[in-house]
């Protein structure tokens, strides 16, 4: 969700994001095409696990881990773009691409708030839960995710600069609420997740909530750690002129850092839930390699 002044030339190619001068250059382009791999090959699979699976399908949880990963598959292959070759995202923009594939992490700290609030109104509100909050609903609010980044992308290319600028800075002070919001959330999600549901009678409802919230509470808490530093440096950068600058994407400690969560977030939906482990072993790795499934 940044802004764009795109001056670049692809008629001549996009140059590669090293110059291979030097053993760091090596390690670069190597860190930047196995972390686009691994980020493919772990929430892809979590992707194609919820969506070939019925069972998981039908719980509210589920789909928002499917919105993430989807997310998050499509930040491993924009890493074979923005990390492989010379682009710098954000403003100004170098071989950029409108910010489209940085936007995608927005989109997961929409879905990340609204997991949040489902997760915590089905633990401590079970019956307006059971009442209202629908699978419609649920599928609703990821599709949202998608509209309102996107749409605001959107906005802020078309409109002119100046104009772009005030609607960024909107965006910064939306974003710092939203920060706040999952803060606030993840701290009533722990005690929940500490308190309440230790008193509750043991069952399988209570320890489907308790594996929902540690999943949730884990991921929030990696995602706000990785990403808050390039925030912030983008931040210095347009509104006070000062932060790091980086030669470009690949490069980036900070935005490397924020697209870690692509690899992280869905490890630690399998981690976290025993029944995505065992679905995935039917669905993907079952598949690929027979004696997966038998084992």
């Amino acid at each position: 969700m940044l802004l764009s002044n795109t001056t670049d030339s692809r008629a001549e190619g996009v140059p590669l994001s090293v110059d291979f001068d030097s053993p760091q250059d090596f390690f670069i382009f190597i860190f930047q095409v196995s972390f686009a791999s691994s980020a493919v090959l772990v929430a892809g699979p979590v992707a194609i696990t919820i969506l070939s699976t019925r069972a998981l399908r039908l719980q509210n949880r589920f789909i928002f881990m499917l919105n993430t990963s989807i997310c998050d598959t499509l930040v491993g292959f924009s890493v074979y773009y923005l990390g492989l070759f010379d682009v710098q995202e954000g403003y100004p923009s170098r071989n950029g691409t409108y910010n489209v594939l940085p936007s995608l992490l927005g989109v997961n700290i929409l879905t990340f708030m609204f997991a949040q609030f489902d997760r915590y109104v089905a633990v401590c509100h079970p019956f307006i839960y059971t009442r209202f909050i629908t699978r419609r609903v649920v599928i609703s609010a990821n599709v949202y995710c998608w509209l309102h980044v996107f749409s605001q992308l959107i906005i802020l290319n078309i409109l002119p600069l100046s104009k772009s600028i005030q609607m960024y800075v909107v965006s910064i002070v939306s974003f710092q609420a939203i920060v706040l919001t999952k803060v606030v959330m993840t701290i009533k999600l722990y005690v929940v997740a500490r308190y309440q549901l230790e008193r509750d009678p043991p069952s399988a409802e209570r320890e489907s909530n308790k594996e929902s919230l540690r999943i949730i509470i884990f991921v929030v808490i990696s995602f706000l750690v990785l990403w808050c530093p390039s925030f912030v440096n983008i931040a210095l950068r347009l509104l006070m002129g000062g932060g790091v600058v980086f030669r470009n994407e690949a490069t980036n400690l900070f935005a490397i850092m924020a697209r870690l969560n692509a690899v992280f977030t869905s490890a630690v939906y399998m981690w976290g839930s025993p029944t995505l482990r065992e679905a995935m072993v039917k669905a993907v790795w079952g598949r690929v390699c027979p004696r997966c499934r038998r084992r």
